[in-house]
């Protein structure tokens, strides 16, 4: 663990998409990981729901760490009055230093990105890079089609079944944060 009870990577959506539950999910987390005395580790992004999830956190009083990189400045708006906040040259390196410095992380509703940042450290798992917790928060099932897409890719024999206990799909911030202090005890 770090030096916080649990620091937590959230991926999820520069945008805040259609449906309103998306943000009130976001707000709710970070509300969540404040009241826990949990650190925020994310993108470092003012907008959709990393800035719903940033905003909400520190409105509780919680610790944010954010990663940006450089060329993100302006078309995510750099949210630069987090406790910690780091300037990257690239996408890769911001990856990289949000998973060094978390415990856990969770993917809420988000686009391309989010996607990548999901199979970026479900590949890592799934080759033995790390052993950390990592959470689907499928608010109104919206990562349905991604775990159909992953069973789809085992039943077509290009990976194993095993891959799908390297994540794990939880349907509220309840369960997700009952779910992380159940780690915090670990």
């Amino acid at each position: 663990m770090s030096q916080f009870s649990l620091s937590v990577c959230v991926f999820c959506g520069s945008r805040a998409g259609d449906d309103p539950s998306h943000t009130k999910a976001a707000v709710d987390f970070g509300h969540a990981i404040a009241k826990q005395g949990w650190r925020l580790v994310y993108g470092a992004g003012d907008v959709g729901l990393m800035g719903s999830v940033a905003r909400a956190c520190q409105d509780a009083g919680g610790v944010t760490f954010g990663a940006i990189p450089v060329h993100l400045f302006k078309k995510e708006v750099a949210k630069s009055d987090l406790t910690t906040y780091v300037v990257t040259e690239n996408m890769h390196e911001r990856k990289k230093v949000m998973f060094m410095n978390c415990d856990a992380i969770v993917v809420l509703p988000g686009g391309a990105g989010s996607l990548d940042e999901f199979f970026e450290v479900l590949t890592w798992k799934q080759i033995g890079l790390h052993s950390k917790p990592i959470y689907l928060l499928s608010i109104n099932d919206y990562w349905k089609p991604l775990e159909a897409l992953i069973d789809h890719v085992i039943d077509a024999g290009f990976a194993d079944e095993v891959n799908k206990t390297y994540f794990k799909t939880v349907h509220s911030v309840e369960d997700l944060t009952e779910d992380l202090r159940r780690l915090q005890l670990t």
